[in-house]
């Protein structure tokens, strides 16, 4: 019985030791019920490519692939889980694989932007006093994660608007995102608004909530056109 605390001590140490891809991917399905699976990565730089300091390509057959590293492969999309052996076996063998999150059903939905409109978005909302759930970065697109919502829902949601901001994208039932600290082929992956710390799964807002506040904040431009245009 005295040995008991010193290996609930090892335990302890071992798990806040683990590499920070697995820890992530772990939190987001064990804790938050979050189905993920990793992405399929960047293939590994020559000497000459990081020398000269260019972006690694992707690691799939496709060599014009435009979102280098930063979708599923091999496995695929409905391979994603919250198993938690099965999140240690594929980032035991993986250890610098993305973590992709397989949006809609349960689990979180997005709406996301360009970098730049993303940015003003979140200037925007703020003022407005809404409450906005985690907010995912990277260097050429911001995510900002909602409640599940199905496609049938945001068809009609979409139906009921005159117009939404041109570079607005939705992720939703049937798609991924990927999350930090991933890095894939356009840079490093981060949380622009870090889902709060504790035991739960983050709060998420409702889509509909969102998308109302983004029309509202992208009118009202200069030349009369849209401030989440770009």
């Amino acid at each position: 019985m005295r040995e008991i605390p010193g290996r609930r001590r090892r335990l302890w140490f071992r798990r806040s030791e683990e590499p920070a891809l697995l820890g992530a991917a772990l939190t987001c399905a064990t804790k938050w019920q979050w189905p993920v699976l990793p992405g399929v990565g960047l293939k590994a730089a020559t000497g000459r490519d990081s020398r000269s300091g260019q972006d690694q390509g992707c690691a799939c057959p496709d060599p014009e692939c435009v979102v280098p590293g930063a979708h599923p492969f091999d496995p695929g999309i409905l391979a994603a889980s919250t198993d938690e052996r099965m999140i240690r076996w594929w980032w035991t063998n993986r250890p610098t694989a993305p973590i992709m999150l397989a949006t809609g059903g349960s689990a979180p939905c997005a709406l996301s932007l360009s970098a730049i409109a993303g940015a003003r978005a979140l200037t925007a909302l703020d003022a407005m006093g809404m409450r906005l759930g985690p907010v995912v970065a990277t260097p050429t697109r911001w995510s900002l994660l909602v409640a599940p919502y199905s496609l049938e829902r945001l068809g009609e949601l979409l139906y009921a608007k005159d117009w939404v901001p041109s570079s607005l994208r939705f992720h939703g039932e049937g798609g991924y995102l990927v999350l930090p600290p991933s890095e894939t082929g356009t840079g490093q992956v981060r949380w622009e608004r870090a889902p709060l710390t504790g035991s739960a799964a983050p709060w998420l807002p409702d889509v509909e909530a969102v998308v109302d506040a983004l029309v509202v904040a992208s009118n009202g431009a200069p030349d009369g056109g849209s401030r989440l245009a770009y």
